[in-house]
């Protein structure tokens, strides 16, 4: 008779901006603790990775989402072109395109997790989930909302829309409700 053996844990592998800004579409902001607690519940996933572009004015951010689990990946930042808003004015554009660390680091790791969440609606990230899923190691791809990539079309039956988790997921803020001053 095999001794009981535990498989390994999953490792998620979160594109930050495209789940923030996707939920943002949404009318919502997710709470970033309940989601590491959802990951860690229904999936497995012991590992979270967290990648992000990094700014200076953010470093409480980071030290807020590492101590609510995450494993916080930084790429550096840079500012592109300006994008001209509709009541006049300019802002510019800051990058921090992560799609290469988080392939990176999903390869790099499998050795140590069964399976891998990926945690973004963008088609970049076509190449690791059709190869994860040839191995069959592809938990899920978990999209912001509706509007993801054709090319993760292929991958249907792995994808989960975390907009339809809003009841699980929503960060809400009690602050404001108890903070209005009553005037006679």
């Amino acid at each position: 008779m095999k001794p009981f053996t535990r498989s390994k844990p999953n490792y998620a592998f979160i594109d930050s901006q495209n789940l923030n800004l996707g939920i943002q579409k949404v009318g919502w902001k997710i709470d970033w603790r309940k989601f590491r607690e959802f990951l860690r519940e229904k999936h497995n996933v012991d590992t979270a990775y967290l990648f992000i572009g990094y700014m200076q004015e953010n470093e409480d951010m980071y030290k807020q989402l590492h101590d609510a689990g995450y494993l916080i990946v930084l790429k550096p930042t840079v500012t592109g072109s300006s994008d001209k808003q509709p009541d006049g004015t300019v802002k510019k554009l800051v990058k921090g395109n992560i799609d290469a660390e988080l392939v990176l680091y999903a390869m790099k790791d499998m050795p140590n997790y069964d399976k891998a969440v990926i945690v973004s609606g963008d088609g970049d990230f076509y190449c690791l989930a059709e190869y994860l899923a040839g191995k069959k190691r592809l938990e899920k791809i978990m999209t912001p909302n509706w509007q993801y990539s054709t090319l993760l079309k292929p991958y249907e039956n792995h994808i989960l829309r975390l907009d339809q988790m809003r009841r699980e997921l929503e960060h809400k803020d009690y602050r404001n409700k108890n903070s209005k001053s009553k005037t006679k």
